[in-house]
């Protein structure tokens, strides 16, 4: 099991696939957050005493990464924090289609309560900024403003990767500078890249195959899903540098194919 506090460290051998360099699970659990913004709400239910009720709920991000709700008093869930402030969200990432055991996902365990008026008006603004449709009944009188403080976290990376987050961690972390281009980047790479996938896996990873497909990206590198005659397997490709934004992204990764295809003559 991987350690939820591991910091990453420079890049080791190739072929160590464990001394990669990769985002901490506080991270990723940030940038988990900061892209999902529609997680499941368990609340304490008021009616079946110690029983968990689950609500699909949308949700806001301050600064620290608490979620905020805008919930009515008519909805059940809103009955139940009244009573007992206990919660859990449950944040998922897209599976795109395939197994949903096998993509990332977040548990945020904390105190869900109402937001003293002070800080209406800066949660009233970052909600509408991820949902403007919220703006016809958001200034309804049965509607409020309530706020997550997380208390612990628990972070599942797909199949093996797992571990429990500090919620200092967390509090510290900031979402992955590359968190709202990866869709983007992946789906460029595996449109138009697969080749020189296949040859970054081979020069980096040290694994060959006849198929690569990225499917995560970060600051780090990215992990890729490989095809060998050995069957499918995963492999993680750190990048030459960290870097910043999606251009330094494409720069290493066209230095990246260059040395590749250098080291392939």
């Amino acid at each position: 099991m991987t350690s939820p506090s591991r910091k990453h460290a420079g890049p080791g051998p190739a072929s160590d696939q464990s001394t990669v360099p990769e985002p901490t699970f506080a991270e990723r659990a940030r940038t988990l957050t900061h892209l999902g913004r529609i997680g499941s709400l368990s609340t304490i239910s008021r009616k079946q005493p110690g029983f968990p009720f689950g609500s699909v709920m949308p949700y806001g991000l301050d600064e620290r990464g608490r979620p905020i709700f805008l919930i009515s008093t008519m909805a059940m869930h809103t009955r139940n924090l009244q009573a007992d402030a206990r919660a859990s969200l449950l944040v998922t990432e897209d599976d795109g289609g395939g197994d949903p055991l096998g993509v990332s996902r977040v548990t945020l365990l904390g105190n869900a309560l109402p937001l003293p008026a002070f800080e209406v008006a800066e949660a009233r603004k970052l909600y509408l900024a991820s949902y403007a449709d919220s703006k016809y009944w958001v200034d309804f009188e049965d509607f409020s403003f309530y706020r997550m403080d997380v208390v612990d976290i628990y972070y599942v990376g797909g199949f093996g990767v797992m571990g429990w987050v500090p919620a200092s961690e967390y509090d510290r972390s900031q979402p992955d500078p590359l968190a709202d281009s990866m869709t983007e980047i992946i789906q460029h790479m595996n449109t138009d890249h697969k080749d020189a996938l296949v040859l970054l896996a081979r020069e980096f990873a040290r694994i060959e195959s006849q198929e690569a497909t990225m499917i995560t990206v970060d600051r780090l590198g990215f992990h890729a899903r490989l095809k060998t005659q050995e069957g499918m397997r995963g492999a993680r490709v750190a990048f030459l540098r960290e870097v910043s934004n999606p251009a330094e992204a494409r720069m290493v990764l066209v230095e990246m194919v260059q040395q590749a295809r250098s080291g392939a003559k």
